[in-house]
């Protein structure tokens, strides 16, 4: 059973009642973050019951060193760790001489949790019973602001119910923090001073080995009914890494009141004295507001929402889940700084580790490119093509030359740091989504200038690493790829992957056809990147051989490309027939029995026919989603949504709408049982492409937008926007037709079902 415990809401994540065996999923469903920092939705008073503390921020990592049995040549020498930063939502409570803690209350009733993602706001409200038998009303509310991303606010209000009370609050900021996903459970942060001054306090920590600095600030005010009682802490307690705040407040029955706290981080990628940041940033929110800065917060997801939202009519799980995953999106990344890219758990937890994966350029950046300014794409771009010598340098590690480059599975400043042989090694396809998203990119946005600028020496320095990768057999009289694992990750070291080898020639071919261009049309940037890169005649004549005579494994029988050469050597059962009791494998099976197996983790070869869909006729297509389909069992969040736009391609409306509300549920109802670890944003751009690609049939082909929408039975209709070119192209699709209009560039041609649109 998937859990089934938010409540449908057009415009809000709600939970109703409280139940400590969903503690840590609902953490992680209510995260919140501004792009620049994030947190879980741990409670702000001490609970000791189960919780994953977890706040982090952009940017900051930890080099873990690699633990493993056996050591490799080759091997990554760290894993990057997104750290849990110092924690400054902490508020513990105290209530005629009891500690609030919902795992020890008498009774806790009304408890509702609300993440208002219109808003951008999280809400929290309970009644409890302590112990001594005070009953108290809470509200809560907590928001990172979008406008200053270095400042969060925390409103927290109690209320009296059935006494007179002497309540004590005791705010907090604490660099004593470990991660819970350590390989040898060190402590990150090193303290380095403990400050305060009036109601404002500062704890500056610096990580060891990548030495980030963070100071990590609070002020407080405290009101009684509304207003400000201007008052000071009674006591303070330091330790080396911990300030703390004491504020007694003497309440009669029926008086409510609160603790205003300010909070966040300054660290030293922005700042050169992190205090001095801190302290301007607590300055300029004081100077707003908390009312004010709450008014900014609603008006800047406004904003967002006007580009960005995707309306379904007559399917609330389906509304609430496009726009769970739209909201998580723009909460990790809203493209302001180059320097950061979009982790694949986000601000919501620590697993996977690592800021960038190749899920970036396969799913994320038609996203951002369709909802923002194409700058913020450009920007993403940008951050592989700054990355490119230490990707050579990864090349150059495991024995290519020359300028081969292949860029990590796994990066916090462009090393390698996944330290997994067989997706560190062999994972490398990793390098064909990077060099698709430059071709994307100018597809999308018709600007053509990064290629000549940045783009075509990463496009080189892949296309040397194929052409280094392949080898020649003379069995086959080809070129083949040996030992790769694919994106079906249940494969290992398989020869021949379809995919990769695909992947590879179009990556030799399109920047062939790029070096051309470039020469013929920008022949300043030509003479500047060959001088450079020293790429001479010869060796792109070799390289285009390799492309030519590149080997693709295939099936006469079946009529199919195979997904490796040895694939048909497998017992094929399908996922009908295999006992739901096995399932997920990957918590079942041993890895061994998973590798004999036909099983397919996400779209594979069907992966190469989502990218190279004008490569192949539709009757192909179905043949190999009829193939490979049966033996696939989702279990990465990036498989169900590429299936749900394949079958909306072949019509098939109730399979893609299945897909659809797999991908957008996924985290919210937790198919995968492992929500309390954090959620799966990169994934959920795809969940944003099932609709615009699949229900909304959206190609570019020969600089045209194109769209060839259908509905899904259970919706009456559905719209989005997207940004093509400079210009704003709404969709409006109902059961009675489709309406595009379009503002912005008049150039733009837009093409319905095949028929040009005449727009006004």
């Amino acid at each position: 059973m998937n859990q089934d415990y938010i409540q449908p809401d057009n415009w809000s994540i709600i939970e109703e009642g409280f139940d400590v065996e969903r503690v840590k999923s609902s953490e992680s469903l209510f995260s919140i973050g501004n792009g620049a920092m994030g947190q879980r939705a741990n409670f702000e008073e001490h609970y000791s019951g189960k919780t994953f503390q977890g706040s982090y921020i952009a940017g900051i990592y930890y080099p873990d060193k690699t633990k493993v049995g056996w050591w490799k040549n080759g091997y990554p020498e760290y894993f990057a760790k997104v750290l849990n930063a110092p924690n400054w939502i902490g508020i513990d409570i105290e209530i005629n001489g009891e500690n609030l803690d919902l795992a020890k209350c008498q009774s806790v009733s009304n408890f509702r949790r609300e993440l208002n993602m219109k808003e951008g706001i999280y809400y929290r409200s309970f009644d409890a019973t302590l112990a001594n038998g005070t009953e108290i009303a809470v509200k809560v509310q907590r928001f990172l602001s979008l406008d200053l991303d270095e400042v969060g606010v925390i409103n927290y209000e109690i209320t009296a119910l059935n006494s007179d009370a002497k309540i004590v609050f005791k705010p907090y900021v604490d660099a004593g923090v470990h991660n819970e996903d350590a390989n040898w459970e060190e402590k990150f942060w090193e303290p380095i001073s403990v400050k305060h001054s009036g109601n404002e306090a500062f704890v500056t920590a610096r990580t060891y080995k990548t030495h980030f600095t963070a100071t990590t600030f609070m002020q407080n005010s405290i009101l009684l009914e509304s207003s400000n009682l201007s008052v000071a802490p009674v006591s303070v307690q330091e330790t080396k890494d911990k300030i703390q705040f004491s504020y007694e407040v003497a309440v009669t029955k029926g008086q409510t009141t609160s603790i205003q706290k300010i909070g966040g981080y300054a660290v030293s990628m922005n700042h050169e004295n992190t205090i001095i940041g801190a302290k301007n940033s607590i300055a300029k929110a004081l100077e707003i507001g908390v009312s004010q800065l709450t008014e900014n917060q609603k008006q800047a997801w406004d904003k967002i929402w006007e580009m960005s939202d995707i309306t379904i009519d007559g399917d609330v799980k389906a509304q609430q889940g496009i726009r769970f995953n739209i909201f998580q999106l723009n909460q990790t990344y809203l493209g302001k700084d180059s320097r950061l890219n979009i982790g694949p758990k986000g601000f919501t937890g620590e697993k996977y580790g690592g800021s960038t994966y190749w899920d970036t350029e396969a799913y994320c950046i038609p996203f951002y490119m369709a909802t923002k300014d194409q700058q913020v794409a450009r920007n993403l771009l940008a951050y592989r093509y700054n990355q490119l010598d230490k990707a050579i340098e990864n090349a150059e590690k495991l024995g290519f030359k020359n300028g081969a480059a292949l860029y990590p599975m796994v990066t916090m400043n462009g090393e390698e740091c996944h330290n997994e042989w067989e997706i560190t090694f062999e994972e490398i396809h990793r390098n064909g989504a990077i060099a698709f998203a430059i071709y994307n990119y100018y597809r999308f946005t018709g600007d053509y200038s990064y290629i000549p600028e940045k783009g075509l020496e990463v496009l080189i320095g892949i296309s040397r690493f194929w052409h280094q990768r392949a080898t020649f057999s003379t069995y086959r009289n080809q070129y083949v790829i040996l030992g790769v694992t694919g994106p079906n990750e249940y494969e290992n070291n398989v020869n021949n992957n379809f995919y990769t080898n695909y992947i590879a020639k179009w990556c030799i071919d399109y920047t062939v056809e790029q070096i051309n261009k470039i020469e013929s049309e920008y022949p300043s940037d030509y003479t500047r990147i060959m001088n450079k890169v020293k790429l001479s005649q010869a060796e792109i004549l070799e390289m285009k051989k390799v492309a030519d005579n590149m080997y693709f494994p295939y099936s006469e029988e079946h009529g199919v490309y195979l997904q490796q050469d040895g694939f048909l050597d497998k017992e094929l059962i399908t996922v009908a027939d295999l006992d739901k009791s096995q399932r997920p494998i990957n918590q079942k099976w041993s890895w061994d029995r998973i590798l004999r197996s036909p099983y397919i983790k996400q779209a594979d070869t069907l992966q190469g026919f989502y990218f190279f869909e004008d490569h192949f006729t539709k009757e192909q297509l179905e043949k190999h989603f009829d193939f490979y389909e049966p033996f696939t069992v989702h279990e990465s969040s990036l498989s169900p949504c590429v299936h749900s736009i394949q079958a909306a391609v072949l019509g098939r409306m109730e399979q893609a709408y299945t897909f659809y509300l797999r991908t957008s549920r996924l985290d919210l109802d937790d198919y995968n049982k492992e929500v309390e670890e954090g959620l799966h944003i990169t994934s959920m751009a795809g969940t944003w492409m099932s609709i615009v690609e699949g229900f909304g049939g959206m190609r570019v082909r020969n600089n045209q937008l194109h769209f060839e929408p259908k509905i899904p039975a259970q919706w009456k209709g559905y719209s989005f926007k997207v940004n093509f070119r400079n210009a704003i192209v709404k969709v409006e699709v109902k059961q009675e037709g489709t309406n595009v209009s379009i503002e912005g560039n008049s150039d733009v041609d837009v093409f319905v079902n095949g028929e040009s649109q005449l727009i006004k």
